[in-house]
């Protein structure tokens, strides 16, 4: 499904992001959650984006153009507006964008606000973004830090999947006991949970699925829906 992926430019504020239409896919989660391990087994490039063992090391709004195989025509409106269809660019091209992560508690608090603001400014203000994809420690019981994070999306009306890493660091046992607490405790605010994902990059599990939704709307963008 995808063809060919390359970095394409560091932002420090949305302002500064490309100048494009194409549809953006965001990547998001605390630090040394698995996120760029993830983006990179999505696009079948193990260097793509850097990983490290040192969290809190993605400070800018990285953009990476990712090319599918199917090359027929999407419509290249915002996602996050009701504009009427432009002309049609090729499926297949959208962006990854990989976010700062939160909740670095080794920042200085003057680090830690600048990145707030900054995730803040591109979920609200980028048209182009069509679902962000907030990563989750499988290994993990719900965490207070994850859970406001959503809630803010949800009262942002932001689209949001949740996307758990490493689920092949517990047994299978644990890992549903994990998700399923998740589950429980967003519904105790949550009238319906957003999309779920669970996905090892080590395992390379879980992302034909993630690619297959972000083809799904790739798709709908197309046909107008």
């Amino acid at each position: 499904m995808v063809k060919k992926a390359e970095f394409v430019i560091s932002s420090p504020d949305v302002m500064q992001c490309p100048q494009t239409t194409l549809p953006e896919y965001a990547f998001i989660g605390r630090s040394n959650v698995g996120k760029s391990s993830l983006i990179n087994m999505l696009c079948h490039d193990p260097k793509l984006a850097k990983t490290s063992q040192k969290p809190g090391k993605t400070l800018l709004i990285n953009h990476f153009l990712v090319q599918g195989t199917d090359r027929s025509a999407v419509g290249p409106q915002s996602c996050k507006t009701a504009e009427a269809a432009r002309p049609a660019s090729p499926i297949g091209d959208w962006y990854i964008v990989d976010l700062p992560g939160y909740g670095y508690a080794q920042a200085s608090q003057k680090q830690r606000d600048t990145l707030r603001r900054m995730i803040e400014r591109y979920c609200l203000l980028r048209q182009q973004l069509c679902n962000l994809f907030v990563l989750v420690d499988s290994r993990h019981a719900p965490q207070k830090i994850d859970l406001e994070f959503m809630n803010w999306l949800g009262e942002q009306q932001i689209p949001f999947s949740i996307v758990f890493t490493k689920s092949d660091k517990q047994g299978r046992m644990r890992l549903q006991e994990n998700v399923e607490a998740y589950k429980k405790v967003l519904l105790e605010t949550w009238e319906e949970l957003p999309p779920i994902f669970i996905t090892s990059a080590e395992k390379k599990e879980g992302g034909e699925e993630l690619l297959a939704y972000i083809d799904e709307i790739n798709r709908s963008m197309a046909e107008g829906e």
